[in-house]
């Protein structure tokens, strides 16, 4: 399975739960997380999709960190099962 049939796949559910799964595309800030979900009741959260198995590369790492540390929810996806906890 590939990145980008699970990023589909949360783009789809994320839509299926009223809610949008923005790209998030930043050339001046690499690093950043490839989605932005945004869900019902202010819920909202990022999303670094990879492959099954992979694991951030070390900025993104570092990125991940900064937003959590501003109170934003980031999540790694790299299982199409676990996008249904996303929604």
């Amino acid at each position: 399975m590939r990145e980008k049939e699970i990023e589909h796949h949360l783009v789809m559910e994320t839509r299926k739960a009223g809610g949008m799964a923005v790209k998030l595309v930043s050339p001046s800030f690499s690093g950043m997380p490839d989605r932005l979900v945004l869900l019902g009741d202010g819920k909202m959260g990022f999303v670094e999709v990879k492959a099954p198995g992979q694991k951030p590369r070390p900025l993104q790492l570092k990125r991940h960190a900064m937003l959590r540390r501003l109170g934003c929810q980031v999540f790694v996806l790299d299982d199409m099962e676990r996008t249904s906890l996303l929604s």
